[in-house]
């Protein structure tokens, strides 16, 4: 595994262990990280402070705990309503005030957790050093905002300034002690009532916010061009205004006559789609000659040759994740369990006689029905052959552990949109048409059919002018809606995917993230749904921003068992 796929791995075993930590401290079970960032079920929760959300090397176990408790705090101590009602309009005073509000949260950490009240204190100095280290202190204004958040912090709290700073915020902090006392002191005063501490904090940030500005007109007139001041970057906040977070919606997807609704913190365009007379569902071998599909299932052999898959093994453990003690039948003439009526009567000519009892038989059954939905844009080229081998060995372990399987892939029908997007040429170009390309939905295995039965088909997986552009949220509408016609009692949605949804043409006619915002859409209403237990399978890449059940394997070294241990190992964590 690469250095970069053991990071992904071990910052989602963090955030799985930070996760759980947040909802046992504030008792709500719907709290779950996805893509680094905190949500409540399908709503993502706001931004908050700056050092809650450590990034890079910083993120350790002891970063993102302190993290964690700052968050929880957050939302144990504070009415997001009412704070909504309360901040102040300008974008530099409402993120002061923003501030303010979770230290005020800290400061009421419980004195008979001191634990927490240390990962709190270690996580905001983590935070200072990263603050002062970038540079930020080198202007007048990243000085004031670094020393007015020590003594405010401090004040509140109790905790002490940091002190290998005290020297470097001195003048500073003397400069600005008369000014900010009175509010200071009443921030303290009131800290335990949301509502009236509210009025302090307001001074404060309108305070904060006329010293910013004064500190960048007077930059300006001296001309510092070597030491450029930005409000933004010296609050070292990112402000509700800022563009630059890819997960949040684009406002102007909703263009004029189109209609939407807002989600979270983003907006999400409605999902169009220009024209579906080109989409077609195929089976496999359709597209594949037979005497290539022939030696393509001869080249699959060879793979898996040599890679030595133990599939009994593979199905044990499949069994022991996915099988349920099933009461099948009845071990009769037991010394212990259950009184046989049928019996009795040798008791009466035996009195002897102890075996009259019977017990139930228990057998695990896997009544599951598992779907692998394959990814097939451009991208995932370079790893048909190992997705088709692990998909081919799961088709004949499930098959042995007493489960059913489905395999299926999308892709498009052409490159650039296709006949769809000259259509709409022809059309005259409208504006946010929706999707502009065809679909190609490809049916490898059926989960009605046995796997001897289908194993060529799974050859055609290795056809690489398949390999086209991918509409990921379309295609597990469609998989989802196959998985939830079967009859089994357990069902699972495996996406073996390498990144987000791309096709060029729609991306080019619509807003940037109308695909994305799809996926994340139609993925969020299975995960509610709960009929369906989803899970995304990343090839080398983080799916978490997509997907709430994630996890990313590597396939560069081929198909070692800790692949299918660890896939096998998340099919069996029910929710």
């Amino acid at each position: 595994m690469t250095s970069l796929q053991a990071a992904i791995r071990h910052r989602q075993w963090l955030d799985e262990l930070c996760a759980a930590a947040l909802r046992a401290l504030t008792g709500d079970g719907a709290l779950h990280y996805r893509g680094h960032r905190l949500y409540r079920g399908r709503q993502k929760l706001p931004f908050y402070a700056a050092h809650l959300h450590p990034t890079g090397e910083a993120a350790d176990l002891a970063t993102l705990r302190g993290a964690a408790d700052g968050l929880a705090l957050r939302l144990t101590h504070s009415d997001e309503a009412l704070h909504r009602a309360l901040q102040p309009a300008d974008t530099v005073e409402r993120a002061v005030f923003d501030l303010l509000e979770q230290f005020r949260c800290e400061s009421l950490v419980d004195p008979q957790q001191p634990g927490m009240r240390r990962n709190l204190r270690q996580r905001f100095e983590d935070w200072l050093r990263q603050f002062h280290h970038s540079g930020l202190t080198e202007t007048a204004g990243g000085l004031l905002v670094f020393t007015l958040s020590q003594v405010t912090r401090a004040r509140l709290t109790g905790d002490p300034v940091l002190e290998e700073t005290e020297d470097l915020m001195e003048a500073t902090r003397a400069g600005i002690s008369p000014e900010i006392g009175h509010p200071l002191a009443a921030l303290h005063r009131l800290r335990q009532d949301q509502t009236a501490c509210a009025e302090p904090a307001r001074a404060l940030a309108a305070w904060l916010a006329r010293q910013l500005a004064d500190a960048a007109a007077l930059q300006g007139a001296e001309g510092e061009a070597d030491k450029p001041f930005d409000n933004r970057i010296a609050l070292g906040i990112r402000l509700e205004a800022d563009a630059g977070d890819p997960e949040e919606g684009d406002e102007g997807a909703l263009a004029p006559g189109r209609t939407g609704t807002r989600t979270g913190e983003g907006a999400t365009a409605r999902y169009l789609v220009f024209t579906n007379a080109y989409d077609r569902e195929v089976a496999a071998s359709t597209l594949v000659r037979p005497a290539q599909l022939r030696e393509l299932r001869e080249q699959l052999n060879r793979h898996l040759q040599a890679q030595s898959v133990n599939v009994p093994r593979v199905a044990r453990e499949l069994v022991a994740a996915l099988a349920l003690p099933s009461r099948e039948d009845w071990a009769q003439a037991q010394e212990e369990g259950m009184v046989d009526g049928r019996r009795l009567a040798q008791l009466i000519a035996s009195p002897t006689e102890r075996r009259l009892f019977r017990q139930p038989v228990r057998d695990p059954v896997a009544d599951a029905c598992v779907t692998f939905l394959v990814d097939c844009s451009g991208s995932m080229r370079t790893h048909r052959e190992a997705v088709a081998a692990m998909v081919d060995v799961y088709s004949r372990a499930l098959e042995m552990a007493g489960a059913s399987c489905e395999i299926l892939g999308f892709t498009t029908g052409g490159w650039n949109g296709g006949r769809a997007a000259r259509d709409w040429h022809r059309a005259g170009r409208p504006e946010q048409p929706g999707r502009l390309n065809e679909l190609l939905h490809i049916v490898f295995k059926e989960a009605a059919l046995p796997w001897r039965r289908t194993r060529q088909h799974l050859a055609a997986l290795l056809k690489e002018d398949n390999f086209r552009e991918g509409i990921d949220g379309e295609a597990l509408q469609w998989a989802a809606r196959r998985l939830q016609a079967r009859p089994e009692g357990r069902k699972l949605l495996l996406v073996v995917s390498d990144g987000c949804p791309m096709d060029a043409a729609t991306h080019l006619a619509n807003s940037p993230r109308f695909l994305d915002q799809h996926l994340q859409q139609v993925a969020g209403d299975i995960e509610a749904d709960g009929a369906i237990e989803l899970l995304a399978v990343g090839v080398g890449l983080d799916l978490s921003p997509y997907y709430r059940r994630s996890l990313v394997i590597d396939l560069a070294e081929g198909l070692r068992h800790r692949v299918f241990a660890e896939v096998t190992d998340r099919m069996g964590r029910r929710r």
